[in-house]
């Protein structure tokens, strides 16, 4: 474990977005952290950020490769995607560890990365996803961390250990997965069905059968599953009700001993059980809620998965990344 004997210097790229100042507000409690850089996206011009103050009162100045390359050990891209995939190999080749909070590396396979994210370079340094309670064993020894996407990561921490114990009958009913985010996970640029106008008062389902997280997790669940988000009109939180088939056999106490072999050890999975949890048990925490039912007649089970996309689905995971790389303990600025 790092004992604190050598601080961490940080820098954060994308710190005026709305997940570059949420990773400001958690570093900045860190206590084995300095942040020794906040910047804007490249070309930007610097400003202060009201939300920042008292936290980096500087002018987040737009970014510097250079800087972020000197005066660094690690570096935190709250950027595009394009901008990640450009930027990302030159910080690790000058010695920096990078977590990428934008999902330019997050896919593996050469033909689906070229299709979801098509400014992301092949080859390049190699690459960790980093979802930390799937990740625990490589983020030590890795120099490039592609921190999970905020959908995947309520979907795949309630379903894979299931499907690695063999629990769902995935041929014979595809897993559905129903998610609904908060408006920030769209980001801070205003967009016509972002505006309050557009949004309060309303749910919408969008990206249906077109949007990338579905990729994601279908690489990390090894099995194919039907995806479709929706905008909810709150500020923050993901609510996935995920509907599966248990296999013969499976009752609901395997479902139960599963999850809770899986995530023994994990302090950000909360297992709720019969009691499903909500958005706001999770808001601006760095938890997984995650509770279930199961209709013994049909097999059906649902199950219930909850976060702060901000938190866990962001910026959290990324600093819990961080701290299995580096060596701290893993709730380290986040409890």
């Amino acid at each position: 474990m790092n004992s604190y004997a050598k601080t961490v210097r940080v820098g954060v790229a994308g710190a005026t977005g709305y997940t570059g100042v949420e990773l400001l507000k958690l570093l900045s409690r860190h206590p084995g952290v300095r942040v020794a850089a906040a910047m804007g996206a490249p070309g930007a011009a610097p400003r202060h950020v009201p939300a920042l103050k008292r936290l980096w009162d500087e002018p987040v100045n737009g970014l510097d490769l250079d800087v972020l390359a000197n005066d660094t050990d690690a570096v935190f891209l709250a950027l595009p995607e394009h901008a990640a995939a450009e930027i990302a190999p030159s910080l690790v080749a000058r010695g920096k560890r990078v977590f990428d909070l934008s999902g330019a590396f997050r896919l593996r396979d050469a033909d689906e990365r070229r299709r979801w994210y098509p400014k992301t370079p092949d080859g390049g340094p190699p690459v960790v996803y980093g979802l930390t309670e799937r990740s625990r064993d490589t983020l030590p020894g890795s120099s490039l961390v592609a921190c999970a996407g905020c959908y995947p990561t309520a979907a795949i921490l309630a379903l894979k250990p299931l499907l690695e114990a063999s629990l769902l009958d995935v041929e014979g009913s595809p897993i559905i997965i129903d998610a609904k985010s908060g408006v920030s996970g769209a980001g801070k640029t205003p967009t016509e069905r972002t505006h309050f106008s557009e949004c309060h008062g309303s749910l919408s389902a969008y990206g249906v059968f077109s949007h990338r997280h579905a990729a994601e997790i279908e690489q990390e669940l090894g099995t194919p599953v039907t995806f479709v988000p929706h905008l909810l009109p709150i500020d923050r939180g993901i609510l996935e009700t995920i509907y599966a088939r248990l296999a013969p056999g499976v009752d609901e106490a395997a479902v139960g001993a599963a999850l809770q072999a899986a995530y023994a050890d994990s302090p950000f999975v909360r297992l709720t059980g019969a009691d499903l949890p909500e958005i706001k048990h999770v808001a601006h925490t760095n938890f997984c809620d995650i509770g279930w039912r199961v209709n013994p007649a049909t097999r059906q089970l649902i199950l219930i998965s909850c976060i702060d996309n901000l938190v866990k689905g962001a910026a959290g995971q990324a600093v819990q990344n961080f701290n299995v790389a580096f060596g701290f303990e893993e709730g380290l600025g986040l409890n």
